[in-house]
């Protein structure tokens, strides 16, 4: 039996993706002694098997679909041939991309002092880790005096459809070996709408299947009408109010409607894609006992656990399940360790649907505020009436402000459109400095920019529209 050694550390971060190195690097900033333990790739699924090569596999399609257009004939005066693709070298290309940015985190930790233990840990108690080597090297026992949980989530699968062969996983669907020539695809939510349009664009067949009456459930209807429209413009075949029973290789998927008629989808692979879950199984977190809200680990503003000197953060803590809220987080629980008063309150975090059309969601949307009884009231500025994004060939969607009647201050931006999820930042950064209507509408903004419509929402808020 291989012995035990022991390391002591003041921070045990369990999770390299966003929220736990960016931890471990700003700990290690401040001086904190900081182990890192990651059993698979530095980054996470952020970096790994999610938001990058994602975003790395709709930028491909996007230029593959714009060649097609130009083949076919261009309003641009573009003319080019039929385009092939090698969709072998698109995923070196979306790999390579990956390994730059994993590549990077590790310069960035070890910059930062961080020591970095390859491999998968097993909790013992609040204050010591087991750690196994990935190729099955001794174990190690890691002491510390503060313990984070950054393990991040996974994917639900369905019962009857568990992953494997031709039933994929996101990750699967990110490196694809062949194109499928028919793609069925479980779920209408942001994942499964961003990698179906994307295999659409590569020339796949493709058919979503929803549970909900419409695509993107969890955003407003308003919001998503430009992607419903898109989507059927482009060739994609909706199933809506529909749920799967199973999969059979002779005849596809088999699906059941709202009139309880039953029917199969063909499709050579099928993309489940019906959400995602807290990763708690596997690393003895059930050791700890601590309070859980749901599926997920119940955290305090300071990002504290129910037991002293344990913090968690990230997808493990449950929605909004997203990277950059992790970092923030990671960010918050290291200045506290170092004594600073740190706590994570944000009044908004920017959700962003990479479809295309693009959908942004900051603050309120104005069925939010009416809920909650506030007074408010709400503008919106269509990209119709927008230079830059005529000169982009992109003029359907638009922005839309939602601020009090009282004294005008901003509780929400939401916006749909091409290349709209570059104007999160700004829709962040007025509700978390309390900008009010005159403070938008008094900046002067850049023109022609798609940022001219934020200004424009603003100004019809108040009535003084000027070019609508």
């Amino acid at each position: 039996m291989t012995e035990k050694k022991d390391i002591t550390t003041k921070l045990l971060v369990i999770g390299g993706g966003p929220g736990g190195y960016v931890a471990a690097i700003r700990a290690g900033q401040l001086g904190i002694p900081t182990v890192l333990v990651e059993g698979a790739g530095l980054g996470g699924t952020c970096l790994n098997i999610g938001c990058i090569p994602s975003k790395a596999l709709i930028h491909a399609a996007q230029e593959f679909e714009h060649a097609r257009q130009h083949a076919a004939g261009s309003p641009l005066g573009i003319r080019a041939g039929e385009p092939t693709l090698d969709v072998a070298q698109t995923v070196r290309w979306k790999d390579g991309i990956v390994q730059r940015l994993t590549g990077g985190v590790g310069a960035l930790l070890r910059k930062a002092g961080v020591q970095v233990l390859q491999g998968w840990a097993h909790i013992e108690d609040g204050k010591t880790v087991t750690v196994r080597g990935a190729q099955g090297q001794g174990a190690l026992r890691v002491r510390c005096e503060h313990l984070l949980l950054a393990t991040g989530s996974e994917p639900v699968a369905l019962p009857s459809m568990p992953f494997g062969g031709a039933i994929w996983s996101s990750t699967d669907a990110l490196s694809p070996d062949v194109l499928p020539r028919r793609l069925v695809v479980v779920g209408a939510g942001y994942i499964g709408l961003e990698l179906g349009i994307a295999y659409r664009k590569l020339g796949v067949e493709v058919t979503v299947v929803e549970a909900a009456e419409r695509v993107l459930p969890s955003y407003d209807e308003e919001l998503t009408q430009p992607v419903l429209e898109s989507l059927r413009k482009s060739g994609v075949v909706l199933h809506l109010g529909c749920s799967v029973l199973g999969w059979d290789a002779g005849q596809g998927v088999h699906v059941r409607n709202a009139r309880a008629d039953e029917f199969a989808l063909p499709a050579e692979r099928v993309l489940v894609a019906v959400g995602r879950r807290p990763r708690t199984s596997g690393f003895g977190l059930e050791s700890l006992q601590l309070d859980m809200a749901g599926r997920h680990v119940a955290i305090d503003a300071h990002c504290r656990t129910s037991m002293r000197g344990v913090w968690a953060i990230g997808d493990l803590t449950g929605e909004p399940m997203l990277a950059h809220r992790a970092m923030a987080q990671g960010e918050c629980v290291a200045e506290q360790i170092a004594g600073q008063n740190r706590r994570f309150e944000p009044l908004a975090i920017a959700a962003v649907c990479f479809t295309d059309p693009e959908v942004v969601v900051v603050g309120s949307t104005p069925g939010e505020a009416r809920a909650a009884g506030l007074d408010c009231m709400d503008a919106a500025f269509p990209f119709a009436a927008n230079g830059r994004a005529m000169t982009l060939e992109s003029t359907g969607g638009f922005v839309r402000v939602v601020a009090r009647r009282d004294n005008h201050l901003i509780l929400g931006w939401q916006a749909v459109g091409r290349g709209v999820s570059e104007l999160a930042t700004a829709f962040g950064q007025s509700i978390e400095l309390g900008a009010r209507l005159e403070d938008v509408a008094h900046t002067i903004h850049a023109h022609p920019t798609l940022g001219e419509a934020v200004q424009e929402a603003a100004l019809r808020a108040l009535g003084r529209a000027v070019h609508v």
